[in-house]
C-alpha cells in the first residue's frame, strides 16, 4: 500500500479517526487505525468497539492495500512533517511517513487481528442542520452523568414528540429537555454522550444524517460516519419531575446572573449551595463558608409570587443558564422544596434543577 497527500489533509483525516481509539483498550489492535486505499480513496477506520469513526480523503493512490497504522504516532508523525505532500506507504511489517526530507518508520499492526466493524446502516436516516443540531445537543449534553457505574444516565435520550424530535438527558440532580421541532421523525434510543461530543469534531457539517437502529446510532456527513452503541436499559420518567404550573417568576438579565454566579463561585465549592432570596425588584445571591467567608449581591429583576429563599448547586446553576439562548432568563419555582425551572428566550428548552434543602 502507497499513497500521496498533502500533509494538511492527511494530518486531519487521521486525527478525526482517531478519536476513536481507545487510550486504554485491553486489545493492543485498536490502538491503530485501519487503512484501506482502493482507486482514489483512502479510507481511515478508528474503533473502541463502542465508538467507530470512519473517513475517507481523496489522494493519489500509488498501490493499493490494507495495513494498521499506530494511531496516536503516526498521526502526530504526519502533523510534525513539513508542510506540503506526504507519502505513505506499509509493507513487509513496516509503515513509513516521509515528507519534505524527514522520514519516520512504525511497526506495522496486523490487518487479520483487527475486529470487522459492519459498514454504516443508514436506513430510515433523516437530515438534519448540522450546527442547528450540534447547538440542541450541546443544551442538553452539560445534564449527563459521567458517573460510569449508572450508565443509564450517561447518555442522552431520543424521543419523539408530538411528531418532532426530543432530546433528554439527568443526572439525577437536574433534567434537561430540548425539542427539536425541524426534525420530524421516529427516532428513539439513547446515546452514550461520549460519541455525540466527538460530533463536532469530527464529522460535524452543516447537513447531517441521523440514523437510528436498534442497537447502534450513525450519524453521517461528507466529512464521514460515527457509529455507536446504544445504551441498554429504560431511562428514567422524567415527565414526572416537571411540575405543570409554576406560582413564582424571576425574570432576569442572562449576563448579569451568570456574571453574579461566577463571583459567587469565588466562596462556593460543590457542596456550598448559592442562597437565591427572591423579592419585588429581583433577588438578593449569596453564599456562606465557615472557614472562607461569603459574598452577597443584589441582581436586579422582576419577580412575581412569594418572597422565598431557595439554594441551589452553583456549579449545575451556572450550567443550566450558560446554554440558555436570548437576553433574559425565566427561573419558575413551586417553592423552596421542589424543582426550579430555567428557560431562555425559546420555549424548545427547559432545564430543571433539584433545589438543595437549607
Amino acid at each position: 500500500m502507497r499513497i500521496r497527500a498533502e500533509r494538511d489533509d492527511l494530518a486531519d483525516v487521521l486525527s478525526r479517526a482517531a478519536r476513536a481509539v481507545g487510550a486504554r483498550s485491553a486489545l493492543p489492535i485498536l490502538s491503530g487505525l485501519l487503512i484501506e486505499v482502493v482507486g482514489k480513496t483512502l479510507r481511515v477506520t478508528g474503533t473502541d468497539l463502542e465508538v467507530t469513526i470512519r473517513t475517507e480523503l481523496e489522494v493519489e493512490v500509488l498501490e493499493e492495500g490494507r495495513t494498521v497504522i499506530p494511531a496516536r504516532l503516526a498521526t502526530e508523525a504526519v502533523r510534525k512533517l513539513p508542510s506540503g505532500a506526504v507519502v505513505l506507504q506499509a509493507g513487509e511489517g513496516e509503515v513509513e511517513i516521509t515528507g519534505g526530507g524527514p522520514r519516520f518508520r512504525f511497526r506495522e499492526l496486523s490487518v487479520a487481528d483487527y475486529p470487522k466493524v459492519a459498514e454504516p446502516d443508514l436506513e430510515g436516516a433523516v437530515t438534519v442542520d448540522g450546527a442547528a443540531f450540534a447547538a440542541a445537543l450541546g443544551q442538553v449534553s452539560v445534564a449527563a452523568s459521567t458517573d460510569d457505574a449508572r450508565p443509564i444516565l450517561t447518555g442522552v435520550f431520543f424521543e419523539s414528540e408530538a411528531g418532532a424530535l426530543r432530546l433528554v438527558a439527568t443526572d439525577s440532580y437536574r433534567l434537561a429537555v430540548r425539542n427539536v421541532p425541524s426534525v420530524t421523525a421516529e427516532l428513539a434510543g439513547l446515546v452514550p454522550v461520549r460519541a455525540l461530543k466527538e460530533l463536532g469534531r469530527t464529522i460535524g457539517a452543516d447537513e447531517l444524517k441521523v440514523a437510528m437502529g436498534t442497537r447502534e446510532a450513525t450519524f453521517a456527513s461528507a466529512r464521514g460516519t460515527l457509529t455507536t452503541r446504544l445504551i441498554e436499559g429504560t431511562f428514567p420518567n422524567y415527565r414526572q419531575l416537571i411540575p405543570d404550573s409554576y406560582p413564582n417568576r424571576l425574570t432576569v438579565s442572562r449576563d448579569s446572573l451568570l456574571e453574579s454566579i461566577d463571583r459567587a463561585s469565588l466562596v462556593a465549592e460543590d457542596h456550598i449551595p448559592v442562597r437565591m432570596h427572591l423579592q419585588d425588584g429581583g433577588m438578593e445571591l449569596s453564599v456562606t463558608r465557615q472557614d472562607v467567608g461569603g459574598e452577597t449581591e443584589h441582581v436586579e429583576g422582576v419577580y412575581v409570587g412569594d418572597e422565598m429563599t431557595i439554594a441551589f448547586n452553583s456549579r449545575y446553576l451556572g450550567d443550566g443558564v450558560t446554554v440558555l439562548d436570548g437576553d433574559e432568563v425565566v427561573l419558575e419555582v413551586v417553592d423552596p422544596l421542589k424543582p426550579g425551572v430555567l428557560r431562555g428566550s425559546g420555549e424548545d428548552f427547559l432545564y430543571l434543577l433539584m433545589p438543595v434543602r437549607l
